[in-house]
């Protein structure tokens, strides 16, 4: 069990003890020893579900990880290769296939599909003439991962560019696919809300599914109340802006990839007198964050100048606790301290690795160029000269600012002015063409095309409007102390969570019109529940709602849904799924042709 995955009201473990029990009759149908060959990326996803010892446990010897040419060598019975539905995959597989058969004793060869089967593959794998060597060939759907007691994702890196960009439906199947587990594990979800196209199509994918399982009633009493469904293009705005809590300042800056982060090693180096600094590691220090770490859970969704008071809190009231031994004097305190003792230092190696990522943060917060670029972001978000060629922006390209940085302030300002006069638009892209290089002419399609840079159109500008409305931007921001979800960028409130707020109190109807404003279809859909699994809620009770973001979502979101999950007269608390964790840089690099 993982213990972080059960804190909240509704107990992740059984989606992820559901996964592991699919992946150990997976394992069971291949008797004897056996070796994995894992597509790379699968890796990480697979690490939050199932450690090496569930698979060890189930005779799995070798790990290898699927390049061209020959396997290492491996004295087992099957070899067991663990894919995505991808055609290049494919060409690989066959040629370790065909190495294999020369090498001598013949292996069972199994293929298992993450998270579906794929007729291209399977043909692809006929033409190359192995098809045949499959002794199993089956998918494993894994669609929805749990990262965190209020959060999964599926970690599909190219859902929003196969959505907005390629009209390829196929995340949204997988997002219905995990949907409809999840209903199975939690119970019917009796209302669906949703803002966009794509949420339309996977509520309408979920209607037709379940219209194809009538035979079997879900008997589950419902632990959701509502599902909203929000298309990431209605809100383009928030992922471009840098975040500023504690955990989306650690992946704008390191990156964080499922729930690892990789920081520089010279940090968390123990000071020894008489060292003099030498051997020094070069491996990057690795650490897992999650809400199993007690202080982390704590500061994660804190904007990051409340982080160091609560650090320092805690450094008095851990070394206070250590002091305690001093006053142990009979057998029975002594042991009661030691008893204590592996909890205290645990929580002393907490605090230590979290002040140094602080200190690691903090270089770069109060950098020159993290205050100005941080200033014409709060500008463009607050309304202040966002139809005209922005001198920063412009020294950015003249001094060569990694390519990201620029497009996500140009997209910025783009979005916060409902595109760009022809003039000024024509002006940024000759000049990142001219500095960057012509081959990025697709990139700056892509972003076009995906609504993140463009031309205004009709020549309006309804972010003013939809601004005030959904007061998106508060001036008097309480850091410490928030009282509003706009703490999480200092200033703006994420629109997507501010949609979500308004929808639980006092409901769309209020915003009528910005609804409009914004693309796709807003609707409202209900799921007849048997008689008998009616809720009846307590009073003072909170409904759950599962807030489903297509296309992608930031950890500032996250935060924000958090914060208000917590509030006293809130009402609602908030477990949030996603098609993949994503900040602004990755979302543009996503969208990013690369240069052949």
């Amino acid at each position: 069990m993982a213990a972080h995955l059960s804190y909240g009201r509704v107990n992740l473990n059984v989606l992820r003890e559901a996964v592991r029990r699919e992946l150990r009759e997976f394992l069971d149908k291949c008797a004897g020893s056996k070796a994995i060959v894992w597509d790379e990326y699968l890796t990480g996803p697979f690490g939050l579900i199932a450690q090496y010892s569930l698979l060890k446990e189930h005779e799995v010897e070798k790990m290898f990880t699927l390049k061209g040419s020959r396997l290492p060598a491996a004295d087992v019975k099957n070899i067991i290769f663990f894919v995505r539905p991808r055609l290049e995959l494919m060409d690989i597989i066959a040629e370790n296939v065909l190495s294999e058969d020369k090498r001598g004793p013949a292996r069972d060869f199994h293929i298992l599909f993450v998270p579906r089967r794929s007729l291209l593959c399977e043909q692809r794998l006929k033409d190359l003439g192995v098809l045949g060597s499959f002794i199993h060939r089956e998918e494993y759907s894994l669609d929805l991962i749990p990262f965190d007691g209020d959060l999964l994702s599926m970690e599909s890196e190219g859902a929003f560019k196969e959505c907005y960009l390629e009209s390829d439906q196929t995340s949204l199947y997988h997002a219905a696919k995990g949907l409809m587990t999840l209903q199975a594990l939690y119970g019917t979800i009796p209302q669906i809300f949703g803002k966009g196209e794509c949420a339309r199509q996977v509520a309408n994918m979920m209607i037709r599914m379940k219209r194809e399982f009538t035979g079997s009633q879900n008997s589950i009493f419902p632990v959701f109340d509502n599902l909203l469904l929000l298309d990431r293009n209605v809100d383009l705005l928030t992922p471009l802006a840098t975040q500023l809590t504690y955990e989306g300042l650690i992946d704008e800056i390191y990156g964080i990839q499922n729930s690892y982060v990789k920081l520089p090693p010279e940090k968390f180096v123990p000071k020894k007198q008489g060292d003099g600094g030498k051997d020094l590691p070069t491996e990057a220090k690795k650490l897992q964050l999650n809400s199993a770490e007690e202080l982390y859970a704590e500061i994660r969704d804190k904007n990051f100048n409340a982080v160091g008071s609560v650090l320092s809190k805690k450094a008095k009231v851990i070394s206070a606790a250590f002091e305690e031994r001093h006053n142990a004097k009979t057998v029975g305190e002594i042991k009661q301290f030691v008893s204590q003792l592996p909890h205290m230092q645990a929580a002393r190696g907490s605090l230590a690795n979290h002040t140094s990522i602080a200190e690691l943060i903090k270089d770069v917060t109060t950098s020159e160029d993290f205050f100005d670029k941080l200033t014409v972001e709060q500008e463009f978000m607050s309304g202040i000269d966002t139809d005209k060629v922005n001198s920063y922006i412009e020294d950015c390209i003249a001094q060569k600012h990694p390519l990201i940085k620029v497009l996500r302030l140009v997209c910025l300002q783009s979005v916060c002015n409902s595109g760009l006069k022809q003039k000024v638009l024509d002006y940024y892209k000759r000049e990142i063409l001219q500095t960057y290089g012509y081959e990025h002419i697709l990139t700056l399609y892509n972003l076009e095309k995906a609504g993140l840079l463009k031309p205004q159109t009709g020549g309006r500008n309804n972010y003013p409007t939809i601004r005030k409305t959904l007061r998106l931007w508060m001036d008097d921001v309480n850091e410490q102390n928030p009282t509003d979800i706009s703490y999480v960028y200092s200033g703006y409130a994420p629109l997507s969570v501010r949609l979500a707020q308004l929808l639980s109190r006092p409901g769309w109807r209020s915003i009528e019109e910005v609804l409009r404003m914004l693309p796709g279809p807003h609707f409202e859909e209900r799921q007849p529940l048997p008689t008998g699994l009616q809720k009846k809620r307590q009073p003072g009770e909170n409904r759950v709602t599962l807030i489903f973001f297509l296309g992608g979502v930031t950890f500032a979101e996250i935060a924000a849904l958090r914060f208000l999950s917590q509030l006293e007269d809130g009402g609602t608390e908030y477990v949030i799924a996603t098609t993949k964790l994503m900040n602004g840089a990755s979302w543009i690099e996503s969208l990013m042709e690369k240069p052949f």
